[in-house]
């Protein structure tokens, strides 16, 4: 598990190289508009998360997890919030640094496994903002249990994921727009395809990719002792199956008070 951590922080280092979308930091006037309470931020790829389902901002100790490429982060700390961004890429993090020193934002980044919390005590946050990223670990329950366990009574998990039937087909065939079931789930890049295939498929700058299935998604949000309150699909812009289901999931999850 430490190996497919290292490689795939390497494999995001370089995907701030090569500009991927979610490397690009936010612009001074996405943040100036945040400073005076107009701001948006993604869990997913296209739809923005609804603004009822975030608490009042000012003040609210957030940690944006596994969410840094300086977007969410910044824009959350011009709207008042306290935020720490938690990231295994260095770079990633590094573009949070770049707009809180270009705006003079206050923000905390920390370089860690989703997985692992321990860095943070117990009910530190009063929210958990988990965009797309849990498929580049292994397993996802643990990302669940330490979200549960660094928020206060009453916080707020608001969560993105990939739809597990996004892993089912063939992905060569996929990106010719050929819908062809290959896979079984839970599917991963070490497992699920042939080392040629790997090589194939999957450049250097490429990260390690695992489809949770649902039970693990958001049954393991309710085992980890969650209350979920707000759910959302969102769909793949680029994709063939994007045409005929959603790709992505968001959820909103309240831990009792």
């Amino acid at each position: 598990m430490d190996d497919v951590r290292a490689y795939n922080r390497k494999a995001w280092d370089q995907q701030v190289e090569i500009g991927n979308e979610w490397t690009v930091p936010a612009s001074r006037e996405e943040i100036e508009a945040a400073r005076q309470g107009q701001w948006q931020v993604l869990l997913t790829e296209n739809i923005f998360v609804p603004q009822d389902w975030f608490p009042p901002m000012i003040g609210l100790d957030v940690l944006c997890l596994a969410s840094g490429g300086g977007q969410q982060g910044p824009v959350m700390a011009a709207a008042g919030a306290n935020v720490t961004v938690y990231d295994n890429s260095p770079r990633q993090l590094s573009q949070d640094r770049k707009v809180a020193e270009r705006d003079g934002l206050p923000l905390l980044t920390i370089e860690g496994d989703m997985r692992d919390l321990s860095i943070f005590p117990a009910e530190r946050f009063d929210l958990v903002f988990h965009p797309v990223s849990n498929l580049f670990v292994p397993e996802v329950r643990p990302v669940w249990r330490e979200a549960y366990r660094v928020l206060r009574p009453g916080g707020t998990l608001l969560a993105g994921f990939v739809n597990p039937i996004f892993f089912l087909f063939d992905f060569a065939l996929h990106e010719k727009g050929v819908l062809q079931v290959r896979h079984k789930l839970p599917y991963s890049d070490l497992t699920s395809l042939s080392e040629q295939e790997r090589l194939t498929f999957l450049g250097p700058e490429d990260p390690l990719e695992f489809g949770h299935t649902l039970e693990d998604q958001i049954g393991g949000q309710l085992e980890a002792g969650f209350v979920l309150t707000g759910f959302y699909e969102d769909r793949n812009r680029d994709m063939a199956l994007g045409q005929y289901i959603a790709s992505y999931i968001a959820t909103r999850a309240i831990k009792p008070g």
